[in-house]
C-alpha cells in the first residue's frame, strides 16, 4: 500500500472537505475499483486498498486531526500511527459495512479466508510531554505515568472466565466470516458474533468483560536527550498495549513540545534575544552582560553610536545540537531605549543637549529629511498629469 500518498489526493477531495463529501467520494471510487468489477487487475486492487486506507483515516475525526497535524506518521502510515493495522480498523470489511451495509469481498477479505485467531500485535500509544527550553538544552530524565492495556490476569488474556477453552463460533462455523449475495456483489462480512476470530467465549471473564485486556497505569523513567526540538518524537519499543493471544506489544511514542521562553527564541541550534540598552550607553558605547541558556553570562561590547537593530553574535552560546557536539550561537539584537519619567533636572539637561547637537550628531535623521525634501521637490517640478 502506498503509505506516502496524500489521503485527500487519493480520494480526490480538498483538505477542507466535510464528512459527506469524503463518504461520497469513497463510494464512487469503491464501486469503480472493486476487484469483482476488475477481475485480475492488480492496479485496481492496489488502488482499492489505497482508498480504503484513506477513508478509514479521513472518516474518523480524531484520526483525521492527527493526520492533518502529523501526516502519515500520526495515523499508521509511519511509526507511532493509529491508522489501519495499528489500533484503527482491524478488518477493512468493517469499513465497507459502514458504507454499503455489508462487507465487500475485497482483497482485504481475500487475505483473511481463515479466522483471525492467531497472535495479534498490541496497539501503539502516544504520550505528550511538555518541557522547558532549559530542559531541552540540558536533556533530562522524567518519570511519566501512562495508561496501558495489559493481559487480564484472571483469564490469562483469553477473555474466558477462569481461562476456560473457547468454543467454535456457531454463527460462522469457525470461519470468522459470514457470506451473502447482494445484487451483483458477493458480500463477505466479518462475523458479528466472534469478530472474525472463529471462536466464541461462552462465559466472558468478569474482570475484562471478555476483551482479554485490562487498562492499567504504570510508571516509566524516560530519558530525553539534550538538544531535542519542539515536535521531536521518541519511540519506546514494546511499551504500548499488550498483544492478544501471545502477540507482541505495541510501542509507546513520546511527542515533545517545548514551552515558549521569556528571553530566547529558537531557530534550530541558534538562539535569538532582544536586549534593551540605555540611550546614553548606546550613544557613548560600553559593555553589556547578556544571560545565556546555560545559566551563565556573556559580555558584548557596544560601539559608540549603536542604533536599534544592531546585532551581535556570541559564538557557541546557543542550543545543544542533538546530532553533534557543537553548540549553536546566540544572536543578540540591540534595542535602544528612550528614557521616560524624567525629572525636571534630567529634562533640562536633555534640552540643553538637544540645543547643542549639530547635524552630524544625527546623520540618519538628516539623511531622511534630505530625502523627504527631494521627494516633494520632485513632485512640485512635475508637469500636470496627462
Amino acid at each position: 500500500m502506498n503509505a506516502t500518498r496524500d489521503y485527500y489526493e487519493t480520494l480526490g477531495v480538498p483538505r477542507d472537505a466535510d464528512a459527506a463529501a469524503i463518504k461520497s467520494a469513497f463510494r464512487k471510487l469503491a464501486m469503480k475499483l472493486h476487484p469483482d468489477q476488475n477481475p485480475g487487475c492488480k492496479v485496481s486492487e492496489e488502488k482499492f486498498k489505497e482508498i480504503g486506507e484513506a477513508y478509514s483515516v479521513l472518516s474518523d475525526p480524531e484520526k483525521r486531526a492527527r493526520y492533518d497535524r502529523f501526516g502519515h506518521a500520526g495515523v499508521g502510515g509511519g511509526p507511532g500511527g493509529g491508522g489501519p493495522g495499528a489500533g484503527g480498523f482491524n478488518d477493512f470489511s468493517d469499513l465497507f459495512n459502514d458504507i454499503f451495509g455489508g462487507g465487500f469481498d475485497d482483497m482485504f477479505a481475500r487475505g483473511q479466508r481463515g479466522p483471525r485467531n492467531g497472535p495479534e500485535r498490541g496497539a501503539d500509544l502516544r504520550y505528550d510531554v511538555e518541557i522547558t527550553l532549559e530542559q531541552a538544552f540540558r536533556g533530562m530524565e522524567r518519570e511519566i505515568t501512562a495508561p496501558r492495556a495489559q493481559a487480564c490476569e484472571p483469564c490469562a488474556g483469553s477473555g474466558s472466565e477462569g481461562g476456560a477453552p473457547l468454543e467454535t463460533c456457531r454463527t460462522c462455523g469457525g470461519a470468522g466470516q459470514v457470506r451473502a449475495s447482494q445484487g451483483m456483489f458477493r458480500i463477505v462480512r466479518t462475523c458479528p458474533s466472534c469478530h472474525g476470530r472463529g471462536q466464541a467465549i461462552k462465559n466472558p471473564c468478569k474482570s475484562c468483560g471478555g476483551r482479554g485486556l485490562t487498562q492499567k497505569e504504570r510508571k516509566l523513567a524516560v530519558k530525553i536527550p539534550a538538544g531535542v526540538e519542539d515536535g521531536t518524537r521518541i519511540r519506546l519499543s514494546g511499551e504500548g498495549d499488550s498483544g492478544l493471544r501471545g502477540g507482541p506489544p505495541g510501542d509507546l511514542y513520546l511527542f515533545l513540545s517545548v514551552k515558549p521562553h521569556p528571553l530566547f527564541e529558537r531557530d534550530g541550534p541558534d538562539l535569538y534575544c532582544r536586549a534593551p540598552a540605555e540611550m546614553c550607553k548606546a550613544a557613548l558605547g560600553g559593555e553589556m552582560e547578556i544571560p545565556t541558556i546555560d545559566g551563565e553570562r556573556a559580555k558584548i561590547s557596544i560601539p559608540a553610536g549603536a542604533q536599534t537593530g544592531r546585532r551581535f553574535r556570541i559564538k557557541g552560546k546557543g542550543m545543544t545540537n542533538l546530532r553533534s557536539k557543537d553548540r549553536g550561537d546566540l544572536h543578540v539584537e540591540l534595542l535602544v531605549e528612550t528614557p521616560v519619567n524624567l525629572t525636571a533636572k534630567q529634562r533640562k539637561l536633555l534640552e540643553e543637549f538637544s540645543k547643542d547637537c549639530c547635524e552630524e550628531s544625527h546623520p540618519q535623521t538628516q539623511g531622511f529629511f534630505a530625502q523627504v525634501k527631494s521627494f516633494f521637490e520632485g513632485i512640485g517640478g512635475e508637469g500636470p498629469a496627462r
